[in-house]
Parts: C-alpha cells; sequence; structure tokens
C-alpha cells in the first residue's frame, strides 16, 4: 500500500464504520479498485486497525459519557452487550474470513439489508426508550445479540444489526444509534487489539512504513469519522433509514457488476 491509497482507504472508513451501509462492502470495492491485494496480509490487518481512529471519534464526540466514571451502569451495559460478539467472533473467525473472501455473498446481504430498510419504519413504529439511562441490562444484551449477526454476515452492517435491533426492543432511532456507536467502542476496540497482536506475533512485528501507514489511517478515519457520526445522527432525526436502504441496495447490485465484469475476484 502507498500514501495515496492509506489515505483513501481512511475516508472509507471514516465515512462507512458508524454508517447502516457496511464497511466491509465498501472496503472490498476500495480495495479492488485501487489494485491492494487480497491476499496483502498488512492491507488485511490495515483496514481492521484502523477503525481505531474510529473509535476514538465516538469517544470524543460523546466524552462526557464515557468518562462520567459514577455513571457505573454505562459501563456495565457495554460490557454485557459486548460479549456475545467476542465469543462469536471467537467460535466463527474461520467462516467469517471464509465469507469476506467471497464478495458476491457480501453484496447479496448488502441488498437484503438495504430491502429490510425500506420497510423498518413501519415495522418498528412503537419507541419507548428515549435514552441511554432507560436501556436495562438484558436489553442491552439482546443489542448484543444482534451485533452477532453483523458478526456471522459480513456486509450487514454493524451499525445496521445494533440499530434495527435496538429498534425492535423499542429504542427510539437516535438512543438505538447512538447506543450502536457506543456498542462499537468494546467491539472494534477487540477487533483492532487481536488483529493487530496476531500480525505481530506471525511476521515478527511491524515494519517502519507499516507504522507510519496505521498512523496516517487512522487519523484520516479519525477525522472523517466525526463528521459522519454529526452528519448520521442529524440526518437520522430528519429522513430515517430509507434512504440507506436504496444506497445499500444500489451498491450491492454494482458490486456485483464488478464482480461479473471481472473488476472485483469473486
Amino acid at each position: 500500500m502507498n500514501l495515496s491509497q492509506t489515505i483513501i482507504v481512511g475516508i472509507v472508513e471514516g465515512l462507512t464504520e458508524f454508517l447502516p451501509i457496511s464497511s466491509t462492502a465498501h472496503m472490498r470495492i476500495t480495495e479492488n479498485l485501487l489494485g491492494i491485494s487480497n491476499t496483502d496480509k498488512f492491507a488485511e490487518v490495515f483496514t481492521v486497525a484502523i477503525q481505531l481512529g474510529a473509535i476514538l471519534s465516538v469517544v470524543v464526540l460523546y466524552w462526557k459519557k464515557f468518562f462520567q466514571f459514577k455513571n457505573f451502569n454505562f459501563y456495565i451495559k457495554l460490557i454485557i452487550a459486548v460479549m456475545p460478539a467476542l465469543i462469536f467472533g471467537k467460535l466463527f473467525s474461520e467462516k467469517i474470513d471464509a465469507i469476506l473472501e467471497k464478495p458476491l455473498i457480501i453484496s447479496y446481504i448488502m441488498i437484503g439489508g438495504g430491502i429490510i430498510f425500506l420497510f423498518i419504519e413501519k415495522l418498528l413504529a412503537t419507541h419507548s426508550i428515549d435514552t441511554e439511562e432507560k436501556i436495562d441490562f438484558v436489553t442491552a444484551f439482546k443489542i448484543g445479540l444482534f451485533q452477532c449477526l453483523a458478526i456471522l454476515f459480513p456486509g450487514l452492517s454493524r451499525s445496521a444489526a445494533t440499530i434495527i435491533g435496538g429498534m425492535s426492543l423499542k429504542l427510539t432511532r437516535s438512543v438505538a444509534a447512538e447506543f450502536s456507536f457506543f456498542l462499537a467502542v468494546p467491539t472494534m476496540l477487540a477487533a483492532t487489539v487481536y488483529k493487530l497482536f496476531k500480525f505481530h506475533k506471525e511476521n515478527g512485528g511491524f515494519s517502519s512504513n507499516e507504522i507510519q501507514q496505521l498512523a496516517v489511517g487512522n487519523l484520516v478515519a479519525f477525522i472523517v469519522a466525526l463528521l459522519a457520526i454529526k452528519f448520521f445522527i442529524n440526518f437520522l432525526q430528519k429522513h430515517g433509514f430509507r434512504i440507506w436502504g436504496y444506497y445499500r441496495i444500489i451498491i450491492g447490485f454494482i458490486l456485483i457488476g464488478l464482480i461479473y465484469t471481472g473488476i472485483i475476484q469473486a
């Protein structure tokens, strides 16, 4: 990977990580269009590790929530909610890696998730939980189970799974989105640390160039994610999910087109 590729991938990560449009699908398209080999082990680690920058954007935007140490229930909820993902991620890591190598499956999941988004507002119209404080431990755990769907089916989108899950459990769409952001912090931190440790162990560490790329990618992802989160919350409150459904369907078909024209390897 060169510097320009590093910056572009960082931008895509920052834009898509917290939107319900599947950062995985967008990463696969971006990497192929940039000519980044899907056998490049560092590139695989890089696309996960720059999630750290996106994580920091959530902590910065919601710093009062994350550093309100007297509110232990908030931290307990996150621990409870993240546990299913940690267990599922460990148990099904090989299956997940196999799916990630099959972009055609990801495209189908993108389209299916988009269709769901077209009708989600009508199907889940009743919302009684309008603040994070009203989310109990059982509800937090159930949202964590929904997050596992995104782990098992790359292309579904972690944000989409947790937001839809939250809304099905009576959270308002804005509270569901915010809790999805909060839950991303321990989830993505665990995935990032695991990938970095595994690469370091198998390859004897990182070169100075790789460290530089990680630093640049994280910085870009951090800045872009700050803007993306603010945009998404405001947009969601005004317009809902339907447009994201259409977007997912369009991107899904674009991905299929790229596969069948040979631009992206199936």
